[in-house]
């Protein structure tokens, strides 16, 4: 069962559901169970607390982590995969756009696919500065998620009892610098 992108838990799903093997199939739906339930939770929160919905959705990632994280040890690997699909949900439902452009904070495909298209319109098509500079965001995009995904693999293979305490301090980071950055815009 993974926790972040959904897509190899549904066609697992699937494919075990095929074959006939119930059992299989169904271990992968709490996870995506999970998965639904955060982007419920994410789209309640876009209504509910309009502007706010960001800084209140890493409020909830930083709970919900710090708890995983807290009784990793105590609970089956599959409980602390459901808090992380409900975490990655809400970050994928709620964080959606950089500097007008949409990209997934999840998974790399689709910024991958839009940094391509990006150079080759810009090279082969038009050579204006705005597709360079959206070129640049998804490039950008690309290299910050594989440094995230080596520097969780390193400190989860160092460090692998604070791993969740250590992302859950950088998502209270990133939570200031909004509140900090809303202060500034007021």
């Amino acid at each position: 069962m993974l926790a972040n992108a959904q897509t190899a838990n549904l066609v697992f799903l699937w494919v075990n559901a095929a074959a006939g093997r119930w059992q299989d199939a169904f271990h992968f739906v709490p996870s995506l169970f999970a998965f639904a339930l955060g982007v419920v939770i994410a789209a309640w929160l876009r209504g509910a607390a309009g502007e706010r919905a960001g800084r209140l959705s890493l409020l909830i990632e930083i709970v919900m982590l710090v708890f995983v994280g807290m009784l990793h040890n105590r609970m089956p690997e599959v409980e602390g995969t459901l808090g992380i699909s409900l975490v990655a949900a809400m970050q994928t439902s709620i964080f959606t756009r950089v500097e007008g452009a949409n990209y997934s904070s999840v998974m790399i495909t689709g910024n991958f696919r839009q940094a391509i298209e990006g150079a080759f319109a810009f090279v082969a098509v038009n050579s204006q500065m705005g597709l360079l500079r959206k070129c640049c965001i998804y490039v950008g995009m690309c290299a910050t998620f594989g440094t995230g995904a080596a520097a969780g693999a390193l400190i989860t293979e160092r460090w692998p009892t604070i791993t969740l305490t250590i992302l859950a301090i950088s998502l209270l980071l990133v939570l200031l610098l909004c509140g900090a950055q809303r202060s500034a815009q007021n």
